[in-house]
């Protein structure tokens, strides 16, 4: 299987529709309100105490707003805001350990936000202690312990810090190197502060290093953004992010900062686009899918060649084997056949981790039929392809009966040249690739009674 990918402006224009990003499914805006603790301890203690973990720490403060940020976070510059919601974060590891005893190693940490190292280096010790205190870490520098860095706002001896704690990926949000876009986006960053930290994370020994980007923002012109993309070619990350930016103020107040008459037109974004995957591929970063590329020696690479990818609600990971238990503020789990979210409000999360009960705001509980679907998605949105022998051996189904409603809808994407039948494997074309959630759509039962407006468009 090869993960070249073809930019045909025809079928984009025709094919950018608004659409689920599969992190999940089902996706996250069907999650039921009626998912609570005690669904949350049931399903825990159903799990399998062989699988290994995935943690994941919501860290959610910044020193600064970004004005494109859609994420959950509290801008303050006052570090000590952070100290109660460290206090009850560890609370948290106390309850959540609890319900996972027996397991064989943790195998995966993340830590995002917000900006983790907000947190001085104190705290960052304090709560790495919590956690080793509490879950069954490695200590043979096997896992991936990855954390999200802000460039502007962690120095050399932080990040020496890190690796001597065990962290060993990390992710620089970067967005652009162009002045003006960073002023129009409040996101002074220059490129020396840039290029000093990922040199200190290699110094560090730090065995993968990723940058963010995200194209659409305002002032970017193709010029611009193919300028940014060839200096951090010359970086050389193990990864490249290049997200779209969805222009969605009414949602997310801070983006009615940035004005409309800023943003690149739409032929101007795909021109952009199409130059950053160019310039990538070019360069001999793979083609992971939706918006991420690696080096072809690179685990994510190595892991979609070999089948083994997987996507979940941190992208994609080489980690399926894992029960993702999160922690903090908005944080999603997802063990077993289920997924769980907290509340997304600092108050209620406090409030309910106060009361010694785990901060869940609602979850999902999958049926056969959401299982099914979840497994068929995942494979397109990772492999490009689905081999329905093996598919049907694995669920003990004929695809063809089962899915016959969505074999037709196929064939309007099979005429159009995203998808093509090869024997009896679906394929997805060098040219659907870009566009692989459109493919994914046409499995989601969901979607027929969605309501939903806030999903970002495919390009």
């Amino acid at each position: 299987m090869t993960s070249t990918v073809e930019f045909d402006i025809e079928l984009v224009q025709r094919y950018d529709v608004a659409g689920p990003r599969y992190t999940s499914y089902p996706t996250a805006p069907w999650f039921r309100d009626d998912f609570g603790p005690e669904d949350y301890r049931a399903r825990a203690a159903e799990t399998d105490p062989e699988r290994p973990l995935s943690l994941y720490f919501h860290i959610p403060f910044c020193a600064t707003l970004c004005f494109y940020c859609a994420c959950n976070k509290i801008v303050t510059k006052n570090r000590a805001h952070a100290t109660p919601y460290l206090e009850r974060l560890g609370r948290e590891i106390e309850l959540q350990s609890a319900l996972f005893p027996g397991r064989p190693s943790v195998d995966q940490l993340h830590w995002g936000g917000g900006t983790p190292t907000f947190l001085d280096d104190g705290q960052i010790e304090w709560l790495v202690e919590r956690i080793r205190a509490a879950w069954p870490m490695r200590d043979d520098d096997a896992g991936d312990y990855s954390i999200e860095l802000d460039p502007r706002a962690v120095g050399t001896d932080t990040i020496h810090l890190l690796r001597r704690l065990g962290f060993n990926r990390a992710s620089l949000g970067v967005q652009d190197l162009n002045e003006d876009v960073q002023r129009a986006v409040n996101r002074i960053q220059p490129e020396s502060v840039t290029r000093a930290t990922l040199e200190t994370c290699r110094e560090a020994g730090f065995r993968s290093l990723n940058i963010d980007l995200i194209y659409g923002l305002p002032l970017q012109t193709l010029d611009t953004f193919t300028r940014t993309i060839e200096r951090v070619i010359e970086l050389g990350p193990d990864r490249i992010a290049i997200y779209n930016y969805a222009h969605l103020p009414h949602h997310f107040p801070p983006q009615r900062r940035i004005r409309a008459e800023d943003l690149p037109s739409a032929a101007e974004r795909l021109a952009i686009l199409r130059r950053g995957i160019e310039r990538l591929t070019a360069a001999g970063y793979v083609y992971i899918g939706m918006d991420h590329f690696a080096r072809a020696d690179d685990e994510l690479a190595v892991a979609q060649s070999a089948g083994t990818l997987t996507r979940n609600f941190q992208g994609y990971s080489t980690h399926g084997d894992c029960d993702i238990v999160a922690h903090g503020t908005s944080a999603i789990s997802m063990f077993g056949d289920c997924y769980t979210q907290h509340f997304r409000d600092r108050t209620l999360w406090s409030a309910a981790l106060d009361g010694d009960e785990i901060p869940v705001n609602r979850g999902l509980q999958l049926s056969p039929d959401d299982r099914l679907r979840r497994d068929l998605i995942t494979r397109l949105m990772c492999d490009f392809e689905l081999n329905l022998p093996v598919f049907e051996q694995r669920h003990g189904i004929d695809f063809a009966q089962k899915f016959a409603p969505e074999c037709a809808a196929l064939e309007p994407l099979i005429a159009d040249g995203l998808v093509e039948w090869e024997g009896r494997r679906l394929r997805v074309t060098p040219a659907g690739r870009l566009l692989v959630r459109n493919v994914a759509m046409v499995f989601d039962r969901y979607l027929e009674h969605d309501r939903n407006t806030r999903w970002s468009r495919a390009i």
